[in-house]
């Protein structure tokens, strides 16, 4: 999800800035198709989610858009995840078609095989181990999806999923108590003991702070610019079909499963390179269960890694700014009484078709362009000037970067300005941390580019 740097004082905080200033594209759209007759296929990828699954399932029950079929694909599981989900899909009158692997074979097989296997119109991907906790969040995104064909996907906003969101679904959700009264050996918390549940804890703190920074302020000023962020939040987000479906297509012969080391990060920017945009609501939220603390370094270097990857597969979209003269230029030659005559009218409209992309770029390129620039040099810069013993200065960048970030994070949190600043200042230190894990995750890319010749990339 983090696919830009955490050092917030950065020129992505400006476009974003730039972004709430100029305001969105006021164009009225009038799609051509009716979001209430799309069609969606929910599809699960799961691996040991018996603590999660029927939260799960609870949620989907609950949608106001139901879904035509709801696929759940289970990558190889060890624990009793298909049961729970028999069961509770048994219990609660609950269509669920399941798909058994003998051994994982990741995420990415299963997005490329639902959309090539079934027809619906929407392929929302639902992670095993997340709640929707709106219950019109498929409604909200298939409708947002369906304001325009230059849309390919939609999400909400994501948030942990903490011990206190499981006990209020358990308590206020009938389905959930029914499945409970007949599986009491379920279980709905997962299964840890105090040092694991302290660092869950941990990690919860942490990635709520993030999210709330990253998505209420700099991916809010994105999408009001440039109507799209660079990629969607893979685990509650739907896809038009066919966009997928093709995307596959075309990238299979070349790369195989070796996509990158995060999937939606790679579809989300070969999206852009196709002059789709992604887009995220801030009114439907869902919650999704965080690894331990421990195991954040290994998800960061996921996200991280997956970013460096996907820039160097579409490093046309990435040199978009070099190319934003000729591409002003190009959009000014067409006449205005081409453009009034338009029937269809849609928000940041904008040629489809990689070739365009080559040649003229993309105005999104401009966030892809600064977010690898950040990843790149403010670690360096950070670690250079550890080196160099130069405290004052890296102490005066460091504190006026903390003011600024955490004023963010307050004016973000409305409602829990208060709460989210006192958390903020507690995670400083681990922000500054994730900077320098950044430089061993450039690092270690650069490797694969230039040593090791590497370029299996895969979730």
């Amino acid at each position: 999800m983090a696919t830009v740097s955490t050092f917030f004082l950065s020129p992505n905080t400006v476009l974003s800035l730039v972004g709430f200033l100029h305001g969105p594209d006021k164009t009225v759209p009038n799609p051509a198709e009716d979001w209430r007759e799309a069609t969606v296929n929910v599809v699960i990828p799961a691996l040991n989610e018996e603590a999660n699954i029927a939260l799960c399932l609870s949620s989907i029950a609950k949608q106001t858009k139901k879904p035509q079929k709801i696929i759940l694909v289970d990558d190889g599981s060890n624990d009793r995840t298909v049961e729970f989900a028999e069961k509770f899909s048994q219990l609660n009158g609950l269509d669920v078609l399941i798909i058994q692997r003998d051994h994982p074979i990741g995420k990415t097989p299963t997005i490329k095989r639902q959309a090539r296997e079934f027809e619906a119109d929407v392929e929302f991907i639902l992670d095993g181990d997340t709640v929707l906790e709106s219950d019109n969040y498929i409604e909200r995104v298939v409708e947002e999806l369906y304001k325009g064909k230059g849309i390919a996907s939609a999400c909400g906003t994501i948030l942990p999923l903490r011990d206190r969101d499981r006990n209020h679904l358990l308590d206020n959700t009938a389905s959930l108590q029914k499945f409970m009264a007949e599986a009491p050996d379920a279980p709905m918390f997962p299964k840890v003991n105090w040092e694991h549940h302290i660092q869950r804890g941990i990690s919860n703190l942490y990635r709520e702070v993030l999210y709330m920074l990253l998505q209420r302020f700099i991916y809010r000023g994105q999408l009001t610019f440039f109507g799209s962020i660079l990629n969607p939040v893979g685990c509650a987000v739907a896809y038009r079909r066919s966009y997928v479906k093709n995307l596959f297509d075309k990238y299979e012969p070349i790369l195989g499963d070796n996509l990158t080391n995060s999937e939606d990060i790679f579809i989300g920017f070969a999206m852009l390179d196709q002059g789709f945009r992604n887009i995220q609501l801030d009114d439907v939220i869902a919650r999704s269960q965080e690894p331990e603390a421990s195991r954040l370094p290994h998800q960061l270097y996921m996200w991280s890694s997956s970013f460096l990857q996907t820039c160097y597969y579409f490093d046309g979209l990435m040199r978009s700014p070099f190319k934003a003269f000729k591409r002003f230029r190009k959009e000014r030659s067409i006449p205005q009484d081409i453009l009034d005559k338009r029937k269809i009218h849609e928000q940041y409209r904008q040629p489809f078709g990689d070739a365009y992309t080559r040649e003229y770029g993309r105005p999104i390129g401009w966030v892809m362009f600064m977010s690898a620039l950040e990843k790149i040099f403010f670690p360096v810069i950070v670690i250079v000037m550890l080196l160099l013993q130069r405290w004052e200065p890296l102490g005066i960048t460091l504190a006026v970067e903390s003011v600024v970030a955490l004023i963010a994070l307050a004016i973000s949190a409305k409602g829990y300005r208060l709460e989210f600043l006192l958390k903020g200042i507690a995670l400083t230190p681990v922000r500054y941390l994730v900077i320098l894990f950044d430089f061993v995750t450039m690092l270690r890319f650069a490797a694969d580019i230039w040593i090791f010749k590497n370029k299996r990339w895969r979730k």
